[in-house]
């Protein structure tokens, strides 16, 4: 097994968090707002469900909203990743950096006095509510015997466990703390422990409830320890006849299943690639991803209504205030950076950059930091967003992990250099190489890069830099001195000998394009360059409903006539000539949409916050 994932070659490595640095002032803004909330926290808080499950007095209550329920203890984990993200981010300073490890520090020494005391098997730690406090199992019991009833049986809590987990295993990787690693590792034998008993027929009831990604976690653990029982734990987590119905190509292999819970099941099947060399595993994975892409993907990125897939090729009949789930963007740009990573192809990283403008920076309210849970896709409705210390959905766990590692996927290296995937201000350090990239960027305000070569012991440097070809651009070409430039795979490619403070442009043109959805040949949303653009609606009864278990979604859909009638000539080249048709505010990206019955104002989607807009409209 391990001569097999010997053989795994990595077409691009990804830089450790300390060496790249964001500059954007967007991005920044989102950044330094997630501190602040994660600041704000009181870990304490988050914790009081472990002790309570390991019997051990506590003085501090757990938070309210879905910490006081069933699935109790996931922001726990969630938090742990998103401090450990910060800690390792080179945006961090030093006294927020000392904090935060002393709150890792302190989190995972609780955890470990927890596991220390458990009232479960040896290894088991949970910080959900108690339903017997005989059998702090129970919920794990209720799972085997299929009785899900979220308020008096079990919600999810092997999708719980998996962010703990993952929590520990990303607090060992990005801090080198051992002590997160022991009590993961004390944790995954649990998991052998109990899963090792299971009949077939329990393995598959266990397998047919939301579990997260366990197999992801458990095959990124055993990747730390080498231990063959984290591996087998891991593969008792992989749902094979879920994974050889989609590979087979099956029509509406996807439909009325649980996004986020089938998403991170593929992820799991990538990280088994990667941890066994399993080919496989991949190719699930890689028919998956095409799948979601072809099928089930709005203008965003992003995928789902009321949290599942439809039948294929159902968009526009979909369009709602419940879709496209936060967590399913951030499982799918988990396991996207990984497929580039090991495939080199740029459609995952055209996917990504689309993905990551267009709905996880428009998933917070970049006045507050609070971030989304679904993004609505029906035209009139707004965003809505959680709050500090009362919600606490899944999507405020994953809203936490998404920005806190903000540039984590703008640069990627290979021996000879650095590739270039996405446009924002910021800079990069190869030490190897002995040279620093800075990138310069107002994409898509302005349409030229400046990249500036930095050598740290001013000794010229040979180095190879790639920069993505995007699919949105209409015209692109580098300017540079005395280098060799070519085209390869998507890519500008600039190779030869630089000088310390050497610079050079990178010109990518944008117009305004259209795209469409498949089941409606004459609905329509419009892209500046990378940038998706909805129309303003304004701020008519902006009023809050719920849905589901306290989650917050907009009520009151306020439109106007959505079909918007060509003043001249037909849809069709109307549609093909929108860029002539998007009359631009000057230096700003506000578009007036002319040679409609209606006057219509477009902007960023991302930058939206508390209004209603309109990203999709009808052409007649």
């Amino acid at each position: 097994m391990n001569d097999k994932k010997e053989k795994i070659v990595n077409k691009f490595q990804a830089f450790e968090s300390g060496q790249v640095k964001m500059l954007d002032p967007y991005c920044t803004n989102a950044f330094e707002k997630e501190i602040e909330y994660l600041k704000k926290l009181d870990f304490e808080r988050l914790l009081a469900g472990f002790y309570e499950n390991a019997g051990i007095a506590f003085t501090k209550i757990r938070y309210g909203g879905w910490e006081d329920s069933l699935i109790g203890g996931h922001t726990l984990g969630h938090y742990l990743t998103a401090v450990s993200q910060a800690y390792a981010n080179a945006a961090c300073g030093k006294e927020d950096k000392d904090l935060f490890f002393e709150r890792i520090k302190g989190i995972v020494g609780a955890l470990s006095e927890c596991q220390k005391h458990t009232k479960g098997k040896p290894g088991f730690i949970f910080g959900a509510k108690i339903v017997d406090p005989e059998n702090v199992e129970y919920q794990f019991d209720m799972v085997e015997q299929n009785k899900t009833d979220i308020f008096k049986e079990a919600w999810v809590p092997w999708y719980t466990m998996h962010k703990i987990l993952d929590g520990l295993n990303n607090a060992y990787r990005l801090t080198g703390y051992e002590e997160a690693l022991k009590v993961a590792a004390a944790l995954g034998d649990w998991v052998y422990e109990r899963a090792v008993k299971w009949s077939e027929e329990t393995h598959k009831t266990v397998l047919g409830i939301e579990y997260g990604g366990m197999n992801d976690a458990l095959y990124d653990l055993y990747m730390y320890t080498q231990k063959e029982e984290h591996l087998k734990a891991a593969h008792f987590f992989d749902e094979e006849a879920l994974f050889k119905k989609v590979y087979s190509g099956e029509k509406n292999a996807l439909n009325d299943l649980h996004a986020n819970t089938t998403i991170p099941k593929f992820a799991g099947a990538l990280n088994r690639y990667i941890a066994t060399g399993d080919e496989q595993y991949l190719d699930y994975t890689i028919k998956f991803w095409d799948t979601v892409i072809s099928h089930h993907t709005y203008a965003t990125g992003g995928n789902s209504e009321w949290e599942h897939f439809g039948e294929d090729d159902v968009l526009d009949g979909e369009r709602t205030n419940c879709n496209n789930e936060t967590c399913n963007t951030y499982n799918m740009l988990k396991m996207t950076r990984k497929l580039f990573m090991i495939t080199g192809d740029k459609k995952y990283a055209d996917y990504y950059e689309n993905t990551f403008i267009n709905a996880i920076l428009s998933s917070q309210n970049p006045k507050t930091g609070m971030t989304m849970y679904f993004q609505p896709m029906a035209t009139g409705y707004f965003k809505v967003y959680s709050t500090e210390f009362t919600k606490f959905w899944c999507c405020t766990g994953s809203g936490m992990e998404n920005f806190t590692k903000l540039g984590d996927s703008i640069y990627f290296k290979d021996e000879k250099g650095i590739t270039v995937n996405m446009f924002f201000s910021s800079e990069v350090t190869y030490p190897e190489l002995g040279i620093k990239l800075i990138q310069e960027s107002e994409i898509p305000m302005k349409d030229t890069i400046r990249f500036i070569v930095c050598l740290p012991d001013k000794n010229h440097k040979e180095a190879k830099i790639r920069i993505r070809i995007p699919d949105w651009v209409y015209e692109t070409s580098v300017s540079v001195n005395d280098k060799e430039i070519s085209k390869e795979d998507g890519y500008w490619c600039i190779e030869g000998i630089w000088e310390d403070n050497e610079s050079f442009s990178y010109t990518c043109r944008c117009k305004v394009t259209s795209k469409g959805l498949p089941d409606c040949e004459n609905v329509f949303s419009f892209f500046y360059g990378p940038v998706l653009l909805s129309a303003d609606l304004g701020f008519e009864n902006m009023i809050d409903s719920s849905t589901g278990v306290d989650v917050t979604i907009p009520s009151d859909k306020i439109a106007g006539n959505e079909v918007l009638k060509v003043t001249d000539g037909r849809v069709i080249d109307y549609i093909n000539t929108i860029d002539s048709h998007m009359e631009r505010h000057g230096e700003t990206l506000s578009f007036d949409l002319e040679g409609v019955d209606r006057k219509l104002v477009f902007s960023p989607h991302y930058k939206k916050a508390r209004e209603r807009y309109g990203i999709y409209w009808y052409f007649e």
